[in-house]
């Protein structure tokens, strides 16, 4: 399937892997790119050298193009800018901020460069700041999320922009992908459903706690805060949620989050850890390899669609 994203990316099919803090590391990462993605290794708060280290395994298990998520609110994010020029990363994603100090840098470095974005403002600076592509991504995705929905957002960015718009958010099998090939994106981002494969890091506690979640367990915290997070409603999201409510400051809420993915993804803590995931984790049911989901996705999309894209 060939659209203006795997032609931009070099990759074979529209599907690029979110850049989960804690779980999108070189083994996920590597695996979705050799499955025919864009797999991503997360920068999330990670240092300069830990952000290199793992650059430097993905390349030892892929020739095919992967990219880095970085995290602007980070304190390390000056120094992994400069490491992913240093390294010939191919690919940055951005998320938490605006890129724009570092665009010159990476565009002579010959990096592509694809913000994530959650309003139509946002979208059209990151074009005039020179992005190659946005990631517009939906209130439904897992983890810091903005208003709108994948539905309402796509098309308005769509229609803003003259760069691929890649969707994420509420994404989770073909028909997901086949209604945002339908609302013009030129390829989707996928978070949740590459935290439960079998190449993810993750505690199998956490994955479980995703195949096993129903419609109704997804939960956002935080809205009072002004960042919003979504996850898996456990003992922690009734806490926080309560303390909102009774208008709890700041400090207190933060306090309660402190260490909370880490929890999850390599302790297995289903109870107290955030288990941050989309509420597409009511529609995954079972484990797979990176190649077996994107083959999966693929053959539904197609199905539905036929070679449009071809």
């Amino acid at each position: 399937m060939k659209t203006e994203v795997t032609r931009l990316l070099g990759i074979e099919y529209p599907i690029i892997q979110g850049g989960m803090a804690q779980v999108a590391e070189h083994r996920l990462g590597t695996s979705v790119s050799e499955a025919g993605g864009l797999g991503i290794i997360g920068a999330a708060g990670a240092t300069a050298e830990w952000v290199r280290e793992q650059i430097r395994q993905a390349k030892a298990f892929t020739e095919k193009p992967f990219g880095v998520n970085i995290m602007l609110m980070s304190s390390h994010t000056e120094e992994v800018a400069h490491v992913v020029v240093e390294e010939g990363v191919k690919v940055v994603t951005t998320g938490a901020g605006t890129p724009e100090k570092y665009m010159s840098m990476w565009k002579e470095a010959g990096i592509k460069i694809i913000p994530v974005v959650a309003s139509v403002a946002h979208a059209k600076r990151m074009e005039r700041c020179g992005a190659d592509a946005v990631v517009a991504e939906g209130c439904e995705a897992g983890g810091h999320i903005g208003e709108n929905t994948t539905m309402v957002l796509v098309p308005q960015i769509v229609d803003a922009v003259s760069i691929p718009v890649i969707a994420a958010g509420g994404i989770g099998d073909g028909r997901g992908m086949a209604a945002a090939f339908m609302l013009g994106a030129s390829g989707v981002q996928i978070g949740t459903h590459f935290v439960v494969v079998k190449e993810s890091i993750a505690h199998e506690n956490y994955k479980n706690a995703i195949i096993k979640a129903k419609d109704i367990d997804s939960k956002v915290t935080g809205r009072t805060t002004g960042h919003p997070v979504r996850a898996l409603r456990n003992q922690m999201t009734k806490e926080y949620l309560r303390l909102e409510k009774e208008g709890a400051s700041f400090e207190e809420l933060e306090l309660l989050t402190l260490g909370g993915l880490r929890k999850a993804v390599v302790e297995g803590d289903v109870v107290e850890g955030s288990l941050m995931a989309g509420q597409i984790a009511g529609m995954i049911k079972e484990q797979l390899t990176s190649k077996q989901l994107i083959e999966k996705l693929m053959k539904e999309t197609k199905g539905l669609i036929g070679e449009v894209y071809e």
